[in-house]
């Protein structure tokens, strides 16, 4: 049974800016990386972009070195996750080929505060089932922000995104979930991506989620490679993912990794 008793941490008008700052650094450089993909790149040379961006923006990379709950450092700045990867993809030599879809999962911080956004991007054309994948995925991270106003339930979130992609025929992963952020990349609460409505706290102006559907074409279940990381799916079947962080305000959600041109 999903618990939905976290306490939830509300942001100063400071915060917020630092965090505005840090989204927009996120968006603009996912952006670059997005422009990057085409068959025959590897992974490890997007990780390298990102590095560079990093570099000559000054901000923080909010995933190199990361490492809780036993797990090992993380070795990169970037996540990509390819076809069947659903998560933590560790950047490498796999080079990507016509018809792939690629998740790019990307975090800076400035001042100390977080900003974190995925997208789901082709490589050159795709079949119709995973186009379908990408635009359902996207469909679901849209439909859930719309649900952060002020005295919405928590769990309204996730209901949103199942209630959208389980009839589209896609499964909804369980095993990871959106999540808070702000001076921690990862905050309470717990934001899982299915659930009953009207569950759970109610929504405050100045919460700031992460939120995250990762979608498959096939069963819901997640096997990890022997990296420690990577997440892929049990039946290898496709999964995307899509992002945003997002601030409740007293009207509308303000998404504050997204730019001009972005997802």
């Amino acid at each position: 049974m999903l618990s939905y008793g976290q306490r939830i941490p509300v942001k100063t008008r400071a915060e917020v800016e630092k965090m505005r700052e840090a989204g927009r650094q996120v968006g603009e450089i996912l952006l670059e990386l997005r422009a990057l993909v085409r068959p025959g790149l590897t992974t490890e040379q997007l990780d390298r972009h990102a590095r560079k961006a990093i570099a000559e923006r000054g901000v923080t990379s909010s995933f190199l070195g990361y490492g809780p709950h036993g797990l090992p450092a993380y070795p990169a700045v970037l996540c990509v996750s390819v076809n069947d990867e659903i998560v933590h993809g560790i950047p490498g030599g796999r080079t990507l080929e016509e018809g792939d879809i690629v998740s790019l999962d990307f975090g800076v911080s400035v001042d100390g505060w977080h900003g974190d956004s995925a997208v789901t991007t082709r490589v050159g054309e795709l079949d119709a089932e995973r186009q379908h994948l990408v635009d359902v995925t996207h469909e679901s991270l849209d439909r859930a922000i719309e649900e952060l106003r002020p005295g919405r339930r928590l769990s309204d979130i996730g209901h949103a995104v199942q209630s959208f992609v389980e009839p589209e025929g896609f499964s909804v992963v369980r095993d990871f979930a959106g999540h808070g952020i702000g001076s921690e990349m990862h905050e309470a609460p717990w934001i899982p991506n299915y659930g009953a409505r009207g569950r759970g706290p109610r929504l405050k102006a100045g919460m700031v989620f992460a939120i995250e559907p990762m979608v498959n074409v096939g069963v819901p279940d997640v096997e990890i490679l022997d990296d420690e990381w990577t997440a892929v799916t049990a039946d290898g079947l496709p999964s995307a993912h899509f992002e945003h962080t997002v601030l409740v305000t007293d009207d509308a959600p303000e998404v504050l990794t997204r730019v001009a041109g972005s997802h």
